[in-house]
């Protein structure tokens, strides 16, 4: 049913109070505070850090980068401002590196992958049984300011690349910055060059909306004085009988607050002023709403099952739960089956290994075997040789004691004839 069918509009007879629920929102948000994220995405040496300065009117800490870094990092600092009672959380976010490296193919990588992780990051907390949004810090980036070198020719090919991969991302608000380094004319040719290759490259850039009556006029305005030449100084010089913040030079003085010299007014006033909070909504609404639906789309749920009927969440749940089950019990018994073959073939390994040890054991049994016997009979021939030898010696002896008993019966008898 639509929003609005079967309603009837009835009159009130009295006061109610509801008229006071824009009140209450207002004191609700600002006890609650906000939180704006701004990406900063141009070369090192473009004035990021100053015109972050100038913008807030403040000095934020941090160190200047230099030009020898070997990849492109991302560097995020959170600050508390207040104004008058409204406090911001602001998170500045700067691309330190880019475009610094002979291979600037992949530069703009880690740049999506933060936006995608902090993205990530509140959907993961979204998806919690238990969920705090109220109280978490939303990292998401609401505007990204891309810095343009003011070459007063065209746009960089990394400019068009990194742009192309996050206008779905981001909202992308270009900007030249140090614009006083070309001359008007070459400002106004700069502007046009690069509003038509942004269009042809298909680059969607965001643009101020022009929905609400009450900014119409002047967001429309505003968007067709895209990309904004901006510059930006925290030294303040006396103009006049003021103190304004500007850029001295050796042929004039550059007025950063004169609209004149510079497009700064124009973006302070569409940046935060006017439309800090719709920069704020088109980024839960539109770029998140993409990445958490491509996300869940990754993960199998769907709005409507193949019949085009209405998908509930438990059923998508019940759906994916018995798909992931049965890919578990098609993986075990593929591991099962893998473990029986690696246990039969380990088996027949052993039995193999097996054999060949009762083969050797037999091998050795009959070596030793026939060894023994050899012994054997070397031990009984050697022991047929003793007893001949013993043999033949004992005939000796008996022959030798026979032969001196017949010699000394001889010497007799010689004795006897010879006393005769």
């Amino acid at each position: 049913q639509k929003v609005g069918e079967g309603c009837r509009t009835v009159p009130l007879a009295g006061h109610v109070g509801f008229d006071s629920l824009p009140d209450q929102l207002v004191n609700k948000s600002v006890s609650q505070g906000f939180c704006f994220n701004i990406l900063c995405v141009g070369e090192t040496g473009l004035g990021k850090s100053t015109l972050m300065d100038t913008l807030f009117n403040t000095k934020f800490e941090g160190e200047p980068a230099t030009h020898t870094q070997p990849g492109v990092q991302l560097r995020s600092n959170t600050y508390d401002l207040q104004e008058s009672n409204v406090g911001l959380k602001l998170t500045i976010v700067s691309t330190v590196g880019f475009g610094d490296q002979i291979n600037k193919e992949d530069s703009y990588k880690p740049i999506v992958e933060f936006i995608d992780a902090q993205f990530e990051a509140y959907l993961q907390e979204e998806l919690k049984i238990r969920r705090v949004l109220h109280t978490y810090h939303d990292s998401r980036i609401h505007a990204c300011l891309y810095f343009i070198a003011p070459t007063g020719h065209s746009l960089k090919s990394l400019d068009l690349v990194t742009m192309k991969k996050l206008d779905s991302k981001v909202n992308i608000i270009p900007i030249i910055a140090k614009s006083d380094a070309i001359s008007k004319s070459e400002l106004t040719k700069f502007k046009i060059k690069i509003t038509s290759e942004l269009v042809s490259n298909g680059v969607q850039i965001y643009q101020f909306p022009t929905d609400d009556e009450s900014v119409a006029e002047i967001n429309g305005t505003m968007n067709a004085h895209l990309p904004f030449a901006v510059i930006g100084s925290t030294e303040e010089l006396k103009i006049g009988n003021k103190m304004m913040k500007a850029r001295q030079y050796p042929w004039g003085t550059v007025q950063v607050e004169n609209e004149a010299h510079c497009d700064f007014v124009k973006l302070r006033e569409m940046l935060i002023r006017v439309n800090m909070e719709d920069l704020r909504e088109q980024t839960h609404t539109r770029h998140y709403e993409l990445y958490r639906r491509c996300k869940l789309e990754e993960m199998g749920f769907k709005d409507t099952d193949p019949d085009s009927k209405p998908f509930s969440l438990q059923e998508t749940y019940e759906a994916k739960r018995n798909e992931f089950l049965g890919e578990l019990q098609k993986k075990e018994e593929e591991m099962r089956q893998m473990f029986v073959q690696r246990v039969k073939e380990k088996e027949a390994e052993l039995k193999e290994a097996e054999k060949e040890l009762h083969e050797k054991f037999d091998r050795l049994k009959k070596l030793h075997q026939d060894e023994k016997k050899k012994l054997e009979d070397k031990k009984k021939s050697l022991d047929d040789e003793v007893n001949a030898f013993k043999q033949r010696k004992t005939a000796a002896e008996l022959l030798q004691s026979q032969g001196s008993q017949a010699g000394g019966s001889q010497t007799l008898k010689r004795d006897k004839e010879k006393k005769k």
